[in-house]
This record gives C-alpha cells, structure tokens and sequence, in this order.
C-alpha cells in the first residue's frame, strides 16, 4: 500500500504564539508520534505551525502535520498514544487529506461531541 495522507492533529489555543504549556505539549506530541509512527512504519512528523486559523482569525491552533501510509491504523494509534500518555486528548482533533492533492482537510475525529468543523 503505497498511498500516503496528510494528517494533522489540532489543539486549540488562546492566544496566537500560545503560552508555555502550549509549547511544552508541541514537542512533547511531535516526539511521541515520531517515535510511535516510525516504531509502527506509519509514517513520520513533517512539522508544525501555531497562530491564527485561516477559516475564523479569532480562533488559535496547534497544528502538528504528518504523513501517514495508513489512515485508519495511524489515526487509532495515535489516539491511543496521545490518551495513554495524557498529552490533553480530550482537547483534539485530527484530520486528514490524501498527499500530494490540493484541497481540504477532511474531520476524522474530535474529542468533543458533536464538534464537526475543521479548518486550518
């Protein structure tokens, strides 16, 4: 299977460069899921960015990108990851998008019921 996606897991912040909590959780999500992606050959971290988001400028994101080989495995493991280790799970959302393609994230979980807006 050689198709790849585009995932991202989102934190809301409150202000646009994020607090010190919001930078300590940045690295410690980036190296967990480098290390569990590359222990599962899912894939790897390919960054991240913090500010403003595109669709409200208003609002405030942690955006933590990856590229994944498979979506569904990636997705469940990272989840399980994320809970185990009590990196803020319940504030998350995650979305992918086929890699290489121009267009939209697609919303495949959030930790919030019935919270199904997603933008960058």
């Amino acid at each position: 299977m050689n198709e790849q996606f585009w995932l991202v897991v989102q934190y809301p912040m409150k202000s646009p460069k994020g607090n010190q909590r919001d930078c300590w959780l940045r690295d410690k999500v980036m190296e967990y899921l480098e290390i569990t992606l590359g222990e599962a050959n899912l894939g790897y971290v390919d960054g991240f960015d913090m500010g403003k988001c595109i669709s409200d400028p208003n609002q405030y994101a942690l955006n933590l990108f990856c590229v994944v080989t498979d979506e569904e495995r990636s997705i469940a493991l990272i989840k399980r990851i994320l809970r185990e280790s009590r990196l803020d799970y319940t504030r998350i959302k995650i979305a992918t998008m086929p890699f290489g393609e121009e267009g939209t994230y697609t919303l495949k979980y959030a930790a919030k019921k019935g919270d199904n807006g997603f933008s960058l």
